[in-house]
């Protein structure tokens, strides 16, 4: 099964997506990688819906892409003697280390590390924004606010602290063992939410280390003091935009998201985008077209995936959320104008072996119209490369290794295979030639480019470009002869 498109889709299983069958169906419809959320659910939920998509992959032969996002250190008030209370603007209202149910004038605030951050003249964002208190004072138990617009505030809302960089660690307790179980499960990427500087990054790697891709989730404003060297140290990025919605103007969102795909890019990171894409399919069959408008942009911006949460996790319709997403893609793609903003955003290579190989790769598939790009890589970090330069013919990835060959579903225009490793050069402009064909994406007489390190099996060795032709031999393959390749 091959993609008609380039961007990927991440979809986010929850209760109404945790059957086999449906699984089945959102993967039919168009998701590439599946996002198990650990902020709900326990981990024999994640477990089952973790083999079901095992499941899925094995029916269909595709590499797929697991996901396990972990909660993040997520701040919470305390509970409310009457289970919510009303404030008004102008009000004082405390948060305390007294862990007695509040009232109209208090709460507690189980945080004791906000208490040391937090200082006169910021502001707490209590339930996604929806009240505000500007702080007046601050002491070692308690922090005094001023309410400044009219709300309601009830059991353990969150608290948003945009002003503050909070000096809590990057896994709490419970991160640690969602981490321990999803690496035990097979996980493919760990998303680490609410990340603020690049260590938070390197914490969580001594843990992980190569046993998945680390996605870093941007949703604090702190962490765009450091952006770049975040995506440095990270494998991918997401732009998390509820959180950061919440913590910066909502004016400044986008051109917050330009930026990180930009550096995203720049880097050859593969950036997701995600939060309230399709938000209104929750309920209804059908998106707003301001939503579709947003799952474009995000596509012209050239980004490597978009993502469904709600909307696929407990919405009324999560296949045709899929199916509707699959489809703004797949005409963005085609659109002419879609390849000139993707060659106008086009970012000079680094100056490495690795990326030298990939742009020139870029530049001959183009200049021979080759019909497909062909990397071997034994760490991924080839066909990232190649992915960072989104050449105009699709990428078909070749790996000995299935955990690469999934961890790749979520790079823009891979199209991921495993084989056995080759030994030669012969041995892989027939491999190379085999794949192309065999996928649907080159015939005999085509001609394809390919990318690959030697010594052959050894990881970020990319350096060789090779141009080869599809030989008729190798449209023998479907009748069970030997395939071939003539290089040229």
């Amino acid at each position: 099964m091959r993609r008609q498109r380039k961007a990927k889709i991440v979809a986010t299983l929850g209760p109404a997506s945790s059957d086999i069958a449906v699984i089945r169906q959102l993967f039919d419809a168009g998701a590439d990688v599946f996002r198990l959320n650990f902020s709900h659910g326990n981990h024999e939920d994640h477990r089952a819906r973790y083999d079901a998509v095992r499941q899925v992959e094995a029916e269909t032969g595709r590499p797929i892409a697991i996901l396990a996002d972990l909660q993040g250190p997520k701040l919470r008030i305390g509970t409310f003697a009457a289970g919510k209370v009303a404030v008004r603007a102008g009000d004082p209202f405390v948060l305390d280390s007294d862990p007695t149910p509040g009232d109209g004038t208090r709460v507690h605030l189980p945080h004791p590390e906000l208490f040391k951050a937090a200082s006169a003249g910021q502001s707490l964002l209590i339930d996604d924004g929806k009240v505000r208190l500007n702080i007046e004072s601050v002491s070692s138990g308690s922090i005094i606010t001023r309410v400044a617009n009219n709300g309601t505030l009830s059991d353990r809302k969150g608290v948003n602290v945009p002003d503050a960089v909070i000096p809590i660690p990057a896994l709490t307790d419970k991160d640690r063992r969602d981490l321990a179980f999803a690496l035990e499960l097979g996980a493919d990427w760990i998303a680490l939410s609410f990340v603020q500087r690049p260590s938070d990054i390197v914490e969580a790697r001594e843990i992980i280390g190569t046993r998945a891709g680390v996605l870093s989730k941007i949703e604090k404003p702190a962490a765009l003091q450091q952006l770049e060297e975040i995506v440095r140290v990270s494998d991918a990025v997401m732009v998390a935009r509820g959180d950061l919605g919440v913590e910066l103007p909502p004016e400044r969102v986008p051109g917050v998201q330009k930026r990180i795909l930009r550096i995203c890019r720049q880097l050859g990171k593969p950036v997701v985008i995600a939060t309230q894409m399709l938000e209104s399919m929750i309920d209804s069959p059908v998106p707003t077209r301001a939503e579709a408008s947003d799952v474009a942009s995000a596509i012209y911006d050239g980004a490597d995936a978009v993502m469904l949460s709600a909307e696929s996790a407990n919405g009324r319709h999560p296949v045709p959320a899929v199916s509707m997403m699959d489809r703004i893609i797949t005409e963005v793609e085609r659109d002419p104008l879609y390849r000139n903003m993707i060659d106008a955003q086009h970012e000079v290579p680094l100056s490495t072996r690795q990326d030298a190989i990939c742009a020139a790769l870029r530049e001959v598939t183009h200049i021979i119209g080759a019909r497909a790009t062909v990397t071997y890589t034994s760490s991924g970090a080839t066909a990232l490369r190649a992915a960072r330069e989104r050449p105009g013919a699709p990428i078909v990835s070749i790996t000995p290794n299935l955990d690469i060959a999934r961890r790749l579903a979520i790079a823009w225009g891979v199209h991921s295979t495993v084989s056995p490793d080759v030994q030669s050069v012969d041995e892989m402009v027939e491999a190379a030639a085999r794949a192309a064909l065999v996928e649907g994406y080159a015939s005999p007489g085509d001609q394809i480019t390919i990318a690959a390190g030697m010594p052959f099996g050894q990881g970020g060795t990319t350096n060789l470009l090779r141009v080869a032709e599809v030989g008729t031999e190798v449209g023998a393959l479907a009748l069970g002869r030997s395939p071939a390749a003539a290089a040229v």
